[in-house]
């Protein structure tokens, strides 16, 4: 723990099978404490390997340039590794099983969500992130909340699915930082007004997958300015977390503020969620910055 951050941002959920009917309760008290921000914790709920997979476990099947390997469910293509064409097969195996399960899950753990909700991307970490070096803004080591530069999510929410799959045992190290409305009172007031010429000019010229809301202006403006204040990085109250190999967990991105600072061979599936699907939309990153700035942003 550190600084003044007291409160455990994890809700531990017992869990150990990845198929539903689960639990009213265990849904209603999942369903709640994700949208309050917290990050669902399942020490239980290992992601099970298969031998044939094991040719996935060596970090030289990722492209060093990239931070991790992605595979879309949509079309199967798969990004980011330098695998040949036997390790690609059981690479693109493994990931597409896992995303297929994490879908599953989601859907059996919280079907308040059911049939209003999209698959996106399902990526894989090989590679130990402590030691690694990247630019300011695309280092995960600093704390940050998510907003993605070329994919606009004009006010829909970003849930993912993490599991540890180390078969070394090793840990996932996470810091989870303040609740979102302090990390946006914090650096909102230096952000300035949305610009809706720039986000035209950058869908104009391919460099966005269509134009910025001034909703993800704002979010891109806070991810920027509080991985580049080094004063906030190194005293913002946090707390340490330590998700084992078999373990998996469950937050909406878009609202934790956290990083990922030591770990490798970690599976994740990224969803989207509209933000008028959610039970308590009010507590959504996108009605916050309406109710902190006065204006409509999307």
């Amino acid at each position: 723990m550190y600084g003044s951050y007291a409160i455990s941002a994890l809700e531990r959920i017992a869990i150990t099978g990845w198929q539903g009917p689960f639990a009213d309760a265990e849904r209603s008290r999942s369903l709640g404490s994700l949208e309050l921000g917290k990050v669902l914790y399942f020490p239980d709920l290992p992601f099970t390997l298969r031998e044939s997979w094991a040719v996935s476990f060596s970090p030289m099947v990722a492209d060093r340039r990239v931070k991790n390997i992605s595979y879309d469910p949509k079309n199967g293509a798969l990004k980011g590794t330098i695998a040949a064409q036997r390790e690609l097969l059981r690479l693109r195996e493994m990931i597409a099983t896992f995303s297929e399960t994490a879908a599953r899950f989601v859907s059996d753990l919280l079907p308040f969500y059911a049939g209003r909700i999209e698959l996106g991307r399902a990526s894989y970490r090989p590679v130990e992130i402590a030691g690694r070096e990247y630019s300011r803004l695309k280092d995960d080591k600093l704390l940050h909340i998510d907003a993605f530069p070329s994919t606009p999510t004009r006010g829909r929410r970003i849930l993912r699915f993490f599991s540890n799959v180390d078969p070394a045992g090793n840990p996932r190290i996470w810091y989870v930082g303040e609740p979102f409305a302090q990390l946006a009172a914090k650096f909102l007031p230096a952000l300035g007004r949305p610009n809706p010429p720039v986000a035209w000019l950058l869908a104009a010229v391919g460099a966005t997958r269509g134009r910025r809301s001034a909703y993800d202006q704002l979010m891109l403006g806070l991810h920027n300015t509080a991985k580049r204040d080094a004063a906030f990085q190194k005293s913002a109250a946090r707390e340490e977390i330590a998700f084992p190999a078999g373990s998996s967990w469950l937050c909406f991105t878009d609202q934790v503020v956290h990083a990922a600072v030591a770990g490798q061979h970690v599976l994740e599936q990224t969803f989207y969620l509209d933000v008028d699907v959610m039970a308590e939309p009010t507590c959504s990153p996108l009605r916050t910055l309406e109710r902190m700035t006065g204006q409509k942003l999307c």
